[in-house]
């Protein structure tokens, strides 16, 4: 069934150029640790280390701001990787035993990672006769000799292959078989048995003939492959693990699975050797588990070091993961809260010097890096400039504040350095610092903030390529928990043997589920804040420089406003802590609101300037003077029909089980009453159809589908009355004479309320208690028709630009709002956005997303976009992140689609629940619990890898290389999207900003105000009570409907949709 519209043919080319001028996305950076590592290399000379994951991504890293980041075309699990030393070349090993040579590439200046080679080896005889190479059983192991043109392969079978690095080819001839090993092994030791598979291959550093083997049966051979013997044969007859041989090579040292370890010489006595000179079990005498890798660094001292992982007591610490360095007396037994995937020393590896003289030990973790410092008394760890897990507690919310000011910039900072006081000798420093980073200082600083399970807000330097953490918050100080009874019961049951020290941050327990953070507001011009939690607190925190001792006022508000017929049925509420209590610099409690029933806070909003905070639960909202601390106002939302919003979070399943039945019933509902409609309506419309084919000739119209029906949601859905959004203006409420303060309440049923407030003046001025309480008075109260949840509220002045942020306009920050003009209100909907007038409230414009597109708004906020081609000129724009993982962007006021971009696959239900949207065109967005994906929907504001490697390769190594880098997948599985991190135009543009931020343009000053959806993001991972019936249905929908859910308007047809009024 079609219909005809209307509309002015052609598009505007000058618009289309001036999109390509705002408007571009661009996937820039992966923020945070790698999901799944599975393995690790290090690079001496370049001073860079690369991390291989389960997804068969490659993560290469130096200095901060130098990144790297390639993907294999197969998602198998890379097992081993090997930097070619001073090439900027990897090779790496996957788990269907191919190999794949990376090479780091420049081009104009900027360095990206290409796959230059790969290999796959034949795995039985005949599958490759036209070679006649032997097949290769599943490679064990992989060492680089010959400064890295030549490797040699240990198998399952127990053979050793020698491939050609530059061309990734078998060199045959030089295979050492177990057959031709066993000949120069005793005949008592044969006994008949296998030697197992190739366990460990080492180098030797000075004499590159020399290959030291080892077998899984024990077995250790020095194998000299210029004359083709073996030098030295060691006769072990436990279980092999690792090898490690000595840099000056008159020492070997193994590791076996019965946790021993033993030391071996190479220049004394005859060969074969039976005995070890050493031979020690460190955690014995009871069974231990397997030492899996062991390393020996010497010093000049005499002290050296061994550091091993593993052997642990099977019985009482077989469930700990463990790394320990002894050295002399001296041993550590690193404790770490997830499993050791590798670990390597930074050491002097230059053949002329005599000692190792390890600097720094860095373990990679399942779920974090973990660097120490081993020349500082103590062995501290070292902060990671990057690389920092964000998942240390399971992330809840996250929110982004963009310009911060530099005064508070530095303040977080030192509140920060305080929290981790360095050693005063200052020789911690981070030991990865290769590369160049050749991107541009940023001109702004910008911040993230996550919110964690645990009850903490982690402050992150989103300013550039880097994550870096500044300041961690923590709220579980003020209230009364188990977790100090714990503790202290853990430490008396520990034992002085092992010696334990906790490392590491990867704390994935929380002591309390109700500590956890829901939402987050920060206001960077007076340095205060609000963390509201799952159990109904809202705090409101102020930033000191100095520590202090205080009592936090405590106020309770009751949303049920002593509604009868509902009875709490969850969580109780956390009990504060009483007296004076010891507060840390940094942020400070100064008000503590409990919100009764404690359910979870879904909304909250500060406005430090009114000093007002708002809040919303799933009963209703509040609103709060935290400078007289006094409650002002307290609105139940509930229907009488919503009995589920007292269930708590405990009772989901209920939740599913009803949220379908209703589901089902609407979906019968429809179709009855559509079967009596059909005829009647059908009829009437195929003669209107064509009496307008008739007026309209076949040039002037254009053919477009018939907007999707929409049902109208039942007021008595469940979950009704739960506060989506929250939002302070100062605009035009009661008449069109007078503006003022006023705050906005959207609720899940499409409710939108508005309350004019009345603000004494002493409250702007100064931080004294005002004698005269704040007032709030309903002014306006919408129902949207088809009940559709409101996402978000914007105010827009006269110009149609949103209003400024609190204190931008009277500290001459941004352009004061034009409050001459007719102001209007935007409410976005999950189906629609929509602009009223005020203070009249009628309806101006909208567009309907759901009925176009059949999707559904998750996110939205209000951005800036500058152009490339001019740099005083930005617009403001209606950013949209939908069910489906599109992005779409609308102008502001007009609501025209400018362009869409599919941004996050509709499958990844937590990467679009933690989406946070920036001032100035960007966004993140979590691929994975511990990662966040950067994008840009900006076509001058891009944050991305602009660095540069100094290699030198061998002349015989350069050949051609291909043009441009293939376009492969990212590590989340995203598609379409070049691996590198050159510009566009393959050189550092000095017209781009590298920064979150840019400088503040003439129309941007007026713009960059946020809604609550983009500053706020609620995240919902390792959790599936959070999983809503709408997700169901987005995921479980036909293919069919997927096809047309994602068809986008073009710009043509977006110009011919009608403006609706009403």
């Amino acid at each position: 069934m079609m219909k005809f519209r209307f509309r002015r043919q052609g598009a505007d080319p000058q618009r289309e150029k001036l999109k390509q001028e705002l408007f571009a996305f661009h996937k820039t950076v992966e923020h945070g640790f790698p999901n799944q590592p599975s393995a690790l290399a290090f690079d001496p000379e370049l001073r860079i280390m690369a991390i291989g994951t389960r997804s068969g991504a490659v993560k290469i890293y130096g200095a901060p701001g130098v990144e790297f980041t390639g993907l294999h075309r197969d998602a198998a699990t890379v097992t081993q990787m090997h930097f070619l030393p001073g090439q900027g070349r990897l090779l790496t090993l996957l788990d269907d035993s191919s190999l794949h040579l990376w090479e780091v590439v420049h081009h104009n200046g900027c360095a990206h990672l290409e796959e230059a080679l790969h290999h796959q080896p034949p795995s039985r005889p005949g599958f490759d006769g036209a070679s006649g190479l032997p097949s290769l059983a599943r490679i064990t192991v992989v060492l680089l000799v010959a400064a890295g043109d030549l490797a040699a392969l240990g198998t399952e079978g127990g053979s050793v292959f020698f491939l050609d690095v530059p061309t990734l080819t078998l060199l045959e001839g030089q295979t050492l078989g177990p057959d031709e090993v066993l000949r120069s092994v005793p005949d008592d030791y044969r006994c008949g048995k296998a030697l197992g598979p190739v366990e460990s291959l080492q180098g030797h550093l000075r004499d590159p003939t020399k290959i030291l083997i080892g077998y899984s049966r024990g077995l250790l051979v020095i194998w000299n492959r210029a004359a083709r013997c073996a030098d030295r044969i060691f006769l072990g007859n436990q279980q092999l693990e690792s090898v490690c041989w000595e840099r000056s090579g008159r020492t070997l040292v193994s590791s076996h699975s019965d946790g021993s370890y033993a030391v071996w010489a190479t220049d004394a006595g005859d060969s074969p050797t039976t005995q070890p000179t050493v031979a020690t079990t460190p955690y014995g005498p009871f069974p231990c588990k397997a030492i899996s890798k062991i390393l020996w660094r010497n010093c000049a001292s005499g002290e050296h070091f061994i550091v091993f992982s593993g052997g642990m007591p099977r019985a009482s610490y077989g469930d700990r993961h463990c790394v320990s360095v002894l050295q002399a007396e001296t041993l550590v037994t690193l404790d770490f809260t997830s499993r050791v995937i590798d670990f390597f020393t930074v050491h002097s590896t230059r053949p002329e010097d005599e000692f190792d003289e390890p600097q720094a030990l860095a373990v990679l973790l399942e779920e974090e890096l973990v660097v120490l410092d081993l020349q500082t008394p103590g062995w501290p760890a070292v902060p990671a400039p990057y690389l920092a897990p964000l998942h240390s507690s399971a992330i809840t919310c996250s929110a982004h504040v963009a310009n911060v000011p530099a005064k508070l910039w530095a303040r977080i900072v030192s509140a920060g350095e305080q929290q981790n006081p360095q050693p005063a000798s200052g020789a911690s420093s981070w030991p990865i610092t290769g590369g160049r980073n050749l991107a541009q200082e940023p001109a702004q600083r910008g911040l993230l903030l996550t919110g964690h399970e645990d009850g903490t807000v982690r402050f992150w330097d989103a300013s550039g390529v880097a994550l870096r953490p500044l300041y961690k918050l923590s709220t579980a100080g003020l209230f009364q928990t188990d977790c100090e009874h714990a503790d202290s019961l853990a430490q008396a049951a520990e034992d002085d043997w092992p010696p334990f020290r906790k490392v590491g941050c990867f704390d994935p327990y929380s002591d309390d589920p109700r500590l956890g953070v829901q939402k987050v507001a920060l206001c960077k011009y007076t340095a205060q804040m609000v963390v509201a939690g799952t159990a109904g607190q809202v705090l409101v925190l102020e930033l000191s420089d100095e520590p202090s001792d205080q009592a936090v006022g405590v106020a309770s508000v009751d949303l049920l406003q002593d509604r009868e017929g509902f009875t709490w049925k969850g969580h109780e509420r956390l009990s504060p802590r009483t007296g004076p209590l010891p507060w840390p610099a940094g942020f400070q409690p100064r008000a503590l609101v409990q919100c009764l029933p404690p359910a979870a806070v879904t909304a909250v909003t500060l406005h430090a300037e009114w000093g007002l905070v708002a809040f919303g639960t799933s009963h209703g909202f509040g609103l709060f003077d935290y400078l007289r601390r006094s409650p002002v106002l307290a609105r139940c939302t509930l229907h009488p029909n919503d009995s589920l919003a007292m269930e708590g979070p405990l009772s989901r399943v209920k939740s599913l089980k009803k949220s379908l039945r209703q589901s089902f019933r609407r979906i019968r509902k429809s179709r009855v009453s559509g079967k009596k409609r059909l005829t009647a309506a059908s009829s009437k419309l195929q003669e209107a159809n064509a009496q307008l084919a008739e007026q309209a000739g076949p040039h002037d119209v254009e053919v477009t589908p018939v907007q999707r029906r929409i049902e109208p949601r039942s007021a008595d859905d469940s979950l009704s009355g739960v506060v989506r959004c929250l939002y302070f203006a100062d605009t035009f409420l009661r008449d069109a004479a007078h503006h003022g303060p006023t705050m906005w309440a959207g609720t899940n049923s499409g409710s939108v309320f508005a309350y004019a407030l009345e603000v004494p003046a002493a409250v702007a001025n100064s931080d004294r208690r005002p004698e005269r309480a704040v007032e709030a008075v309903l002014g306006k109260e919408v129902q949207l028709m088809h009940r559709a949840p409101v996402v978000a509220v914007a105010v827009l002045d006269g110009r149609g630009r949103p209003l400024p942020e609190p204190y931008e306009a009277s500290r001459d920050l941004a352009q004061a709002p034009d409050m001459q003009g007719g102001h209007a209100v935007l409410i976005a909907s999950e189906e629609q956005f929509k602009v009223f007038t005020l203070p009249k409230v009628s309806a101006k414009t909208k567009f309907k997303l759901t009925a176009h597109e059949g999707c559904r708004v998750r996110k939205v906020a209000l951005a800036t976009f500058a152009s490339v081609a001019c740099e005083d000129y930005a617009e403001t724009c209606l950013a949209c992140l939908t069910n489906l993982g599109d992005v779409h962007v609308f102008s502001v006021p007009g609501l025209r689609p400018q362009v869409h971009y599919a941004c996050i696959r509709k499958e990844d239900i937590s990467g679009i629940a933690s989406c946070v949207f920036t001032r100035h065109g960007q966004g993140f967005y979590l691929i994975s619990p511990s990662e966040f994906e950067r994008f840009s929907l900006s076509a001058r504001n891009i944050t991305e890898p602009l660095c540069s490697l100094d290699i030198s390769w061998p002349r015989d190594a350069m050949r051609a290389r291909p043009q441009e880098s293939p376009k492969l997948s990212q590590a989340n599985g995203t598609p379409g999207v070049v691996l590198g991190p050159q510009s566009r135009s393959g050189s550092p543009d000095p017209t781009r900003s590298e920064g979150t931020d840019t400088p503040e343009l003439p129309e941007a000053t007026l713009s960059p105000t946020s809604v609550d959806s983009a500053t706020s993001a609620d995240t919902t991972l390792d959790t599936t009570g959070d999983v809503t019936v709408e997700d169901v249905k987005d995921f479980l929908g036909s293919s069919e409907e997927s096809e047309k859910n994602l068809r986008n308007l073009s710009e043509d047809e977006a110009r011919a949709c009608p403006i609706l009024i009403g």
